[in-house]
This record gives C-alpha cells, structure tokens and sequence, in this order.
C-alpha cells in the first residue's frame, strides 16, 4: 500500500468546499473527498503547531508528553530515563517506526523540525526534506520536492509520503501575482460590525486592533492583510487572505495528485488530508491565530481516500488526530505500541462502522492555558491562564447551533457546565494515573510564568490599551495576576 499524508498548516475544515463552505477554495480536496470518507468531528488533542505534531507523531496526549508549550520546559518532549533503551523501539516508539518496521519507506517534506526543533517528529522517517524557510515556505517552494520524490518513487510499493504545507498560516502571504479569486465573494455573514466595535474595546493579542501580536499589522509587508479590523470591510479583506492561502496550497496539492496519476497510481495510493491546527478568524476575538481550546482551532479536517476506503462516507463521531497512527499501524498489519494514548478508528474509514470516542478533551497550552471538552453538541471551555485575552474562566457554546462561540452560556446552562467539568476531572484523573510525569505539565507551565506568547507582557500590554484608549480594559488584564 502507498500512502500519501498532506498535512495542511492552520486548515480550517469549515473552509473546505467539502465541508459546506459556500466558496471555492478546494477544488482538488473536494474530489479526494467525494471519493473517500469525511470526518466530521475529528480534533487536535493540543494546540497548536508544536505540541500538536508531537502528540500526533508520538500518539500520546500532550499532558504524557509534556509538549504543550512553544517555549520553556514544557516545549521538549520528556526524556524516558532509566528505562529508554537504546533506541527508541520500545512503547515509546513513533507510529511512523512502526510502519518502518512493518516494511514501509518513510520520508518527510517538511520544515517544521526545525522551525520548532522539534527533533521527535523525525523518529521513524528514513529521508526528510526541509523545504528552506523555517515555516514561512509557499506552496510553490514545497511541492517541488514531492514531485520530484514521486517522479523517482511512486511506482514502488509500501512507501509513505508526508507533505507540509503552510499557506494558509498567518500572514497570509500568497504571490500578490496570483490574484484573489474570491475578490467578489461576500466575508461570511456571522461577525457583523456591531461585534466588531465590541472586540475593538475588548483585547488580546492577534485581536481586532492587534492583529500583529501587540500591535496593528503592516500591511505595507503583508498586504493581503489589513492594520486592523475596523469595519466588515476590513473582516473580508482578512478572510480572502486566508481562503487565498487555502486555495494557493490546493492548487498544488492537486500537482502531486496529478504526479500520482500520471505515474498510473492514484487508484492505488491512500490520500490523507488534514492539518495541525485550525485558524480563528475572528472567533472570540482571535483573527488569523490558532490560540485557543476552541472549535476553530482544535477541529480539523481528516479526509481519507483510495483503496479500501468506504467511498462517500461521513463520519460524526468523535476522533483524536492521536488515533490516526494506531489507526495506519493496524491497517498495514503492526502493532500499537504499549504508551500511545490513540485508538485505532480502522473499521471507520474501511466499513464505515461506529468506533468514535463519547468526548474528547483538547488542550491549549502556547497562548493560553485552557482545557475543553467536547461532548454531545457542547464545547466548554476552562481557562486557567488568560494568556493576556479577555476571557472568563469558564465558556460555554452549543457548537451545533453557534459554531463561530458568539453566545456564552456558561450561566444560563449550569447543568450543561457541571456534566462538562465532571468528563474533565474523569480524563485528568485518568491521565494522570497513567502518566510517567510527577505533576500536570499544564500547572509547571502557569508555575513558569504562563504561556510563552506573552510571557512577562502583561504591564507592558496593559499600557499599550490606557494609550489607545481602553482604560477599562488595563484595569482587567491587570486584575487577572502575573
């Protein structure tokens, strides 16, 4: 079997027209789509770039890991001390070994190992290609170095391939030569400019007046993106930046799809599409980041097509991205290993069955500390460190019926509340029996001084918002704590 795994930095599946989207971002996924299966509720663990990859290539919770920060302690992967052997092929080893072991060619187009030094994401693979520019890499830089490993190797049996792109990853930067095909599409209607105005008096880096972290973005270098949001004029010119990345990165996954048919083994190659992370756009207040335990952020697209794959299908059942690996190790016929926290979802993607989990935690831990549970048509949210952001601790949004969190029902729901914390304690309570770590790297991370995106921000932020007129809002970023 060859398998060809595209992983799609910040893709937002709502934003694929094979997930409803009423623009025309995705043509060549659509068609992988229409002829595989879909997944509907499939989810990051934690969020987002570096812990997500680690808990996806290691198929262990980030809270086993210890990944779920971009910097500080909580950024490297726990050693296994006295008991590491002397390799790591034991029930620590990486699905990506595993298939390896079971006769499989791996190789990685990718930069992310660098950008993050994030060596483990290499554990297993035979060759990698880093595509040269730490993660800012276009569409157009990385494809070439897959055709060209597909021109030489997909003819040959038992290979998996995993392709990297970036373009929909804020700052949104496609080839001003190539134009905006959605310049005449209207922004989606549900941010209106009176929610708007209210994030524009609220705060939090990436929000409405600091789309540059802590700061008004410079569209003179990003043009695709306006200094602020001020107006839905403002929110269209944002969104088309982003669907632009979407559809630039499309187009050239439909050049390696076109490889694969040209060398006459499409029909007999497994395609995997999905992404690390989603992208808030504007949700909660958060334009063009990945910064939250949210809907936008931790729910990704999965679309799995090719040979032995129920055809047409839609999966809602609940899903991990750390079930993948187990789920491809026991298609190939090898053995999950002892410590990974994900379960094969096989008999899905072959018959169509019924095998989801009945909720899934995910986590956020490089902007936020939060925890969230995902359950019935429920998300609530619990944030125990702001990360700089106007949150309260506890959010809650029938995902169903308000995908984009505009209504917090936290207060008017405390039944709903109370059934989501209990599901949380469970999933710690049990996390933490299993765990190799002495304490929950989530509270180490508060301990260290909190997320490293804004890490020791704090006073300095508060008198950016007195200068710009948001005195009230000082008042509570500073009343939150360090």
């Amino acid at each position: 079997m060859r398998i060809l795994y595209v992983d799609i930095d910040s893709l937002r599946a709502d934003h694929l027209g094979c997930y409803g989207y009423e623009r025309n971002t995705s043509p060549n996924i659509d068609r992988v789509a229409a002829q595989g299966t879909r997944f509907t509720n499939y989810h990051v663990t934690d969020a987002p770039c570096l812990p997500s990859r680690t808990a996806l290539f290691s198929g262990r919770f980030g809270i086993h890991t210890g990944v779920i920060n971009h910097g500080g302690l909580e950024a490297d992967i726990r050693p296994q001390g006295a008991a590491r052997g002397f390799n790591n092929g034991g029930p620590y080893r990486s699905w990506i070994t595993e298939l390896r072991r079971n006769g499989y060619y791996t190789c990685l187009v990718s930069p992310f190992p660098t950008r993050h030094a994030a060596w483990q994401v290499l554990d297993g693979f035979r060759e990698w290609h880093d595509s040269g520019r730490d993660g800012n890499d276009l569409a157009h830089e990385v494809a070439p170095i897959a055709v060209r490993w597909l021109e030489e190797h997909a003819r040959e049996e038992n290979w998996y391939l995993h392709v990297n792109f970036w373009d929909p990853h804020t700052p949104y930067r496609t080839p001003l030569a190539y134009g905006n095909p959605f310049a005449d599409d209207p922004a989606p209607e549900w941010l209106t400019d009176e929610q708007i105005a209210l994030h524009r008096q609220s705060y939090g880096p990436h929000s409405a007046r600091e789309l540059a972290e802590f700061g008004p973005m410079n569209s003179s270098v990003w043009p695709r993106v306006p200094s602020e949001i001020a107006s839905r004029q403002d929110f269209k010119r944002f969104v088309d930046g982003y669907d632009v990345g979407v559809r630039y990165a499309d187009d050239h996954v439909g050049q390696i799809l076109g490889v694969l048919q040209a060398q006459g083994v499409l029909d007999d190659t497994v395609v995997i599409i999905s992404a690390d992370h989603g992208e808030n756009l504007g949700e909660l207040n958060v334009y063009g980041d990945h910064q939250t335990a949210d809907h936008p952020t931790c729910r990704v697209p999965l679309i799995v097509a090719g040979p032995g794959v129920k055809a047409g299908h839609l999966d809602h059942d609940f899903h991990y991205q750390i079930d993948l690996g187990p789920t491809l190790t026991e298609w190939v016929g090898g053995k999950s290993a002892a410590r990974w926290d994900g379960k094969s979802f096989l008999p899905a993607i072959t018959a169509g069955d019924h095998c989801g989990r009945p909720f899934l935690v995910v986590s956020q831990g490089a902007w936020a500390c939060q925890r969230s549970v995902r359950f019935a048509d429920w998300l609530l949210i619990r944030t125990y460190h702001d990360g700089l952001k106007d949150f309260p601790e506890l959010m809650l949004f029938d995902i169903v019926r308000d995908p984009h969190e505009m209504v917090n029902l936290a207060e008017q729901r405390p039944d709903v509340v109370g059934e989501g914390l209990r599901l949380l304690d469970a999933w710690h309570a049990a996390a933490m029996r299993t765990s190799d770590l002495p304490t929950d790297p989530m509270w180490h991370e508060i301990l260290e001084g909190g997320p490293f995106h804004g890490k020791g921000r704090r006073e300095q932020y508060a008198q950016l918002l007195r200068e710009t007129g948001r005195e009230e809002a000082a008042r509570r970023l500073l009343a939150r704590g360090r």
